[in-house]
């Protein structure tokens, strides 16, 4: 199994190490070059090489311009061979932006499938994220079995931009527990109670949830190291 890989961010570098992991032979690009070199594959030249070699690209980058940057720069997948191939974005996108991604794509005889990911760096070394997918059905059955590398859990809503509404809806929801989270535990040490019992408590009771879950040892440990950036909501 071959693809391409574009985005070796915290998330990008995550997925495509998990993806490794699991026998995908990758080729992969990404602007500062040097975060390729503890990945056990190749390092192409330019998005544009990419597009001239496999069958399957897979996006993962900070937001829309990103993307844009990526897809029409000079030596941008647009400018290279796309017939019959899948360009799979994992990256949160405007949705307003995914139709210009999906006109161009078209144009040139392939296919866009906006699939972002929900979850962060844990759940994607795990193979544990959950995937939206929009796109031409063909398409997604072609590109799935990379998908299931990644995502545990995957959702076909077919019809272009309702994968972005609903991951930047998901993501309304990610915030706001955070910020629920963040100033119940403030509130729980200004009473007196150790910050380990207020977690516990909130574990137990209403403020049960996978957000909780997943960021209670990082609390404990007042470790704010950086799973997800404020600034992807």
């Amino acid at each position: 199994m071959k693809i391409d890989f574009i985005g070796l961010g915290y998330l990008g570098k995550t997925m495509a190490k998990k993806m490794i992991s699991e026998g995908i032979d990758l080729t992969v690009w990404n602007r500062t070059i040097s975060k390729a070199s503890d990945l056990e594959a190749k390092v192409a030249d330019s998005p544009m090489a990419l597009a001239n070699s496999l069958d399957i690209i897979f996006l993962n980058l900070f937001d829309s311009s990103a993307v844009r940057s990526v897809l029409f720069d000079e030596n941008g997948i647009i400018k290279g061979k796309l017939e019959g191939k899948v360009i799979v974005d994992t990256t949160t996108n405007h949705f307003n932006d995914v139709l210009d991604f999906y006109r161009a794509v078209k144009e040139r005889g392939g296919f866009y499938l906006e699939s972002p990911v929900l979850g962060s760096v844990i759940p994607a070394s795990q193979g544990n994220l959950v995937v939206l997918v929009s796109g031409e059905k063909n398409a997604y059955k072609k590109a799935l079995p990379y998908i299931e590398k990644i995502g545990k859990t995957i959702f076909y809503l077919e019809k272009a931009t309702l994968a972005t509404k609903m991951k930047l809806i998901n993501n309304l929801i990610l915030g706001t527990f955070m910020a629920a989270i963040s100033e119940a535990v403030t509130f729980g040490e200004c009473i007196g109670v150790d910050k380990k019992v207020v977690l516990d408590i909130l574990s137990s009771g209403a403020g049960n949830s996978g957000v909780m879950n997943s960021k209670k040892e990082k609390i404990l440990k007042e470790d704010f190291s950086t799973h997800f950036s404020s600034a992807l909501i």
